[in-house]
């Protein structure tokens, strides 16, 4: 059986349960505030903005365009040259050839988007002002209630 460090204090809980409490009513206050709520919305608001368009606008137009740039050995003649001969098959070709070619690059782009688009969510999670607002205010309320808390809570 291991023995705990001499320098660590146990944890009581009454006093983790007033730090918990107290934040709990807290945030219970501060989502009355209409500036709060008016802030939590717009910022939800961006967040979703800044994830759609970095996940339908610059993943899949860098994976279009880089492929290819590093197919052709990073040198745009190649690129072109490549490129040049499809683009006059796809003018060249009858409407329903046109509309597959489309409707399979709008697939292509929408199943890059949602895919960089569920990562982006796992990865870069939602950082609520309510949240902001409770850290900044509990850090206050520890150094005012120092002396009643243990080392660490």
């Amino acid at each position: 059986m291991t023995t705990p460090a001499p320098h660590t204090k146990a944890v009581d809980a009454p006093e983790v349960a007033a730090y918990w409490a107290e934040r709990r009513h807290y945030l219970e206050r501060i989502r009355k505030v209409p500036e709060i709520r008016q802030r939590f919305w717009r910022e939800v608001a961006i967040y979703f903005l800044r994830r759609l368009l970095w996940s339908f606008g610059f993943f899949p137009v860098f994976i279009a365009f880089w492929m290819p740039f590093v197919l052709a050995s990073f040198n745009p003649v190649v690129m072109a040259a490549d490129l040049i001969p499809l683009l006059e098959d796809f003018v060249n070709s009858n409407p329903e050839v046109q509309a597959t070619t489309i409707t399979t690059l709008v697939t292509a782009w929408a199943s890059i988007g949602f895919f960089f688009l569920v990562f982006d969510f796992v990865l870069t999670p939602f950082k609520s002002p309510y949240e902001y607002e409770a850290d900044v205010y509990m850090r206050s309320w520890e150094q005012l209630n120092h002396d009643q808390l243990p080392d660490k809570v």
